[in-house]
């Protein structure tokens, strides 16, 4: 079997650049422990690796009440600033791994909130960025297709005083939309034209990261090349899973696995099939992938 890797595809400069802050730390051992605040990355070979050099993973409810001597790794996908607060009120040193591009968000976000925007939020509510992103935008309206953002949009026109006057809730009432760094261009802006039927004034921010479009496009012409696609990556990562539906849109069988072994042993009737991952896969682990392909 012939197997053509997509020119981009695995570690984004974000979570490569976490991985290496949680290393760094573990290995330093500044404090007795070492801790990230929700998983350090969307990928579980990758946070295996994390937890035998050290790191342990938090979530809200396994906060410790006394984290002095203790680090808190904030993640690639970043959080609420309460959180951070809760974290620093408890003794925690805090070292942040949030990748730039999120950070470029929170603070647009919280600017045009306070300039007296109402800010619609492009992506999935329930995704780590979201959540810390609504910390900092707590008005924020959370829309994660077209459908729901006309219906938001349409329901905050009902809630709001008709006229045109600005911050009135008429077609001038200034409205902005921000978007998950994972989602593809398609969907931000579908989601754009939706409110812009309601709100035609939309300042739409550009917040789709370059290494999400990079991997997007890159499989689209890994696509023209392949009969069949292999995706590489975390189960719960969303832009491993848009890559996943990127193939099956490009017409192509695809395979989504986290490791060599769930690959289907009929794959082998393609004689050539291409290979991608998403942002937080490792290195070693595309390797694996693709050196169990070339055996079949």
């Amino acid at each position: 079997m012939k197997v053509i890797r997509a020119d981009v595809c695995g570690y984004c400069m974000g979570v490569q650049r976490a991985v290496k802050i949680a290393q760094r730390e573990t290995l330093e051992k500044k404090t007795k422990r070492v801790f990230s605040m929700g998983p350090l990355i969307h990928n579980p070979q990758a946070l295996e690796v994390l937890r035998s050099e050290g790191l342990e993973i938090l979530n809200l409810d396994t906060i410790p009440q006394d984290l002095r001597d203790s680090t808190v790794v904030i993640r690639a996908h970043g959080i609420a600033p309460q959180v951070e607060a809760v974290l620093k009120s408890r003794g925690g040193r805090i070292v942040d791994a949030t990748c730039p591009r999120v950070h470029v968000s929170q603070k647009k976000g919280r600017t045009l909130e306070a300039e007296g925007y109402t800010i619609f939020i492009a992506g999935d509510r329930d995704h780590g960025e979201i959540e810390g992103l609504v910390g900092y935008v707590p008005s924020a309206v959370v829309v994660k297709n077209p459908e729901e953002a006309r219906e938001a949009a349409l329901e905050l026109q009902k809630k709001t005083p008709k006229g045109g006057v600005v911050g009135a809730g008429g077609p001038d009432m200034p409205v902005a939309l921000l978007g998950q760094t994972t989602l593809s261009r398609e969907e931000y802006d579908s989601i754009a034209v939706a409110i812009k039927r309601v709100f035609p004034q939309l300042k739409v921010i550009d917040t789709i990261c370059d290494a999400t479009k990079d991997r997007q496009a890159a499989l689209k012409e890994l696509c023209q090349r392949v009969s069949a696609v292999v995706v590489v990556g975390g189960k719960n990562s969303a832009n491993t899973k848009r890559l996943y539906t990127i193939a099956l849109e490009e017409g192509k069988p695809a395979w989504f696995v986290e490791r060599p072994e769930e690959i289907p042993s009929d794959i082998s009737r393609y004689s050539v099939v291409g290979l991608t991952a998403g942002a937080s896969t490792p290195t070693e682990v595309i390797d694996q992938v693709q050196s169990y392909l070339e055996s079949l």
